[in-house]
């Protein structure tokens, strides 16, 4: 069993990035964190690593709906949207 859903696309990162972000906000979330793992990984080991984003997107109708039936649902929030060069420009 997959623990995600996933897509391969042939385009620049940046452009994803903007692509998701947008999709997201049309879908009514809004982008809550945005955590750059390559950069994050340099700057704390030195270590060079692909590009590699984590978009944490909220939609606060389904969180206060979640939260009204599940309390303890806030471990899996927000809802985390990963982009990941897989090779050059290919994501």
């Amino acid at each position: 069993m997959s623990c995600c859903f996933s897509k391969i696309v042939s385009e620049n990162f940046d452009d994803v990035i903007v692509k998701i972000t947008a999709a997201l906000k049309n879908e009514g979330f809004g982008l809550l964190t945005e955590i750059d793992i390559k950069e994050t990984l340099k700057n704390k080991l030195d270590v060079n690593f692909k590009k590699y984003k984590i978009l944490g997107a909220c939609n606060p109708h389904f969180v206060y709906k979640a939260l009204q039936a599940e309390d303890k649902i806030g471990i899996m929030l927000p809802c985390n949207v990963t982009v990941i060069e897989q090779v050059e420009n290919k994501i």
